[in-house]
């Protein structure tokens, strides 16, 4: 009796250890531009080291860019990556990491900055 009750208890540990587990889905493309877990770890330096050689040196290389992150992640029905199953957000919010990417990177600002003298 005590096995069964060990059992469900372990059972039920590991279904609510998922529950909140973020959407990770490729919309669209084969396969990411590193593994899985080499992404989990690693995205944000990628992005980092992208958005450095981009600024300061003028090479744009599309491999680790965050408009080719948005083209493969994007939801097929919202076109986004942010909102409540966005790629993006489904992430961070299970970690409890703020999106910062798009308070720059969204036709909404560049329209903005546009429209200043």
């Amino acid at each position: 009796m005590l096995r069964i009750a060990a059992a469900i208890l372990a059972a039920v540990l590991m279904i609510g250890a998922h529950a909140g587990a973020p959407k990770i889905k490729i919309e669209r493309g084969e396969a990411c531009v590193a593994p899985v877990a080499e992404m989990r770890r690693n995205h944000m330096e990628m992005l980092l080291h992208q958005r450095d050689r981009t600024m300061r040196q003028g090479l744009r290389e599309p491999r680790f860019s965050l408009k080719g992150c948005v083209e493969c992640h994007a939801g097929s029905e919202s076109g986004s990556v942010l909102g409540k199953d966005g790629f993006c957000s489904s992430c961070h919010s299970y970690a409890s990491v703020k999106v910062d990417c798009f308070e720059c990177h969204t036709p909404l600002r560049q329209k903005k900055l546009a429209g200043k003298p």
